[in-house]
């Protein structure tokens, strides 16, 4: 996410042509079974996030109507809304619920001043929550990108978000 948002932020897009480099990537996949999802994910990544505009694209660039790429991007929650810098994940399956997640969840949205799936208003951080990230007897855990908090607690907390 990162590397797609310091490409995209810095891209000054012809207002003619505003998707060029998306352009060729549909060209590539344009006969290709299942590509709608494969596109959608490289889209994502050059531009951070669906917007209406980039799914319109999409759907006339392949033929489709609005309705399915739409569609597609709900059911499998693509982002349709900026995001920020880092992406905050804080688990919330079974084991780190039961061992203070939903603590974290809510000193984060204090501390953060966002719902879960908002940005932070400075663009440094995505809030979300997971069912679970694989991290069970390290509960509670959570992610920052890629990278995994165990045995997370509220003191923690600001420590952590201060290497970001």
């Amino acid at each position: 996410m990162n590397n797609a948002q310091s490409r995209c932020a810095g891209c000054q897009q012809d207002s003619a042509k505003p998707f060029v480099e998306l352009d060729h990537i549909i060209d590539l996949y344009r006969n290709k079974e299942g590509n709608l999802i494969q596109i959608l994910h490289i889209a994502q990544e050059l531009y951070g996030y669906l917007s209406l505009e980039l799914q319109q694209h999409i759907a006339e660039a392949l033929n489709k109507p609005l309705s399915e790429v739409s569609g597609v991007v709900t059911f499998y929650s693509f982002s349709t809304k900026p995001r920020g810098e880092h992406t905050i994940r804080v688990c919330l399956g079974t084991a780190c619920y039961v061992r203070g997640g939903k603590k974290i969840v809510d000193a984060l949205q204090k501390s953060l001043q966002v719902d879960i799936g908002e940005t932070t208003a400075d663009g440094k951080f995505t809030f979300e929550v997971a069912r679970c990230i694989g991290a069970c007897g390290l509960a509670p855990a959570m992610m920052i990108d890629d990278v995994v908090y165990k045995q997370v607690n509220i003191n923690k907390l600001d420590a952590i978000l201060s290497r970001y």
